[in-house]
């Protein structure tokens, strides 16, 4: 397998993404980069009021993204990242730009600044996309019982989905290694589990 990868883990809200992310590291010894969910200061006024604060919250996460590409660039042992920088731009900060929730002014300022951010980014060996359908997707929400994502509509979720499926079809510029996460349960199915990390390898090989 590739000395010391660099694996990207995508999906949506909700996939499982983060327990996937831990599970894989631990298999492979890498060194794992996670979301800053729980200490983002705008989530909570995020799903409040998306049309206010979109902007806020997507510069932070791509501002926090970015320091773990930093330090991504430097390392020098395998790593695995809970979510890809490119989907804050290609996913997040697009739709609520399509769906009228961040204005043109800040989505051109957005976008110019992740153009000048990408020279310095580390471009993922892998990108492992985690799919799950919306039904899914408000199980495992509900389940998780975070305060901020209990008023999370479907209808976000769904649009979400579209555009991951989008991107997905569309990206040529990295390796993208798909699995249907519906009636997965990685605790559970361990042959499931034994084959997906068997894939993982297999993709990293050159």
């Amino acid at each position: 397998m590739k000395s010391n990868p660099f694996v990207g883990v995508a999906g949506n809200i909700g996939v499982g993404k983060t327990t996937f992310t831990e599970i894989v590291a631990k298999h492979f010894g890498w060194r794992e980069f996670y979301e800053s969910v729980a200490d983002n200061p705008y989530l909570d006024d995020f799903y409040r009021d998306m049309h206010r604060w979109s902007f806020n919250l997507q510069i932070y996460f791509l501002h926090h993204r970015f320091a773990g590409q930093v330090e991504i660039r430097e390392s020098e042992r395998g790593v695995i990242q809970d979510r890809t920088i490119y989907e804050d731009v290609e996913i997040f900060a697009r739709n609520l730009h399509e769906m009228k929730f961040m204005t043109d002014r800040d989505w051109d300022t957005y976008v110019d600044l992740f153009k000048n951010m990408t020279q310095f980014l580390r471009k993922p060996d892998l990108i492992i996309y985690l799919r799950a359908s919306t039904d899914t997707l408000l199980s495992r929400i509900r389940n998780r019982d975070r305060n901020f994502e209990r008023d999370i509509s479907p209808e976000y979720l769904h649009s979400l989905n579209i555009s991951y499926d989008q991107w997905i079809r569309n990206c040529t510029d990295y390796a993208v290694l798909t699995i249907e996460s519906d009636g997965f349960n990685i605790f559970e199915d361990k042959g499931r589990l034994d084959d997906i990390l068997t894939q993982i390898q297999t993709a990293l090989t050159p």
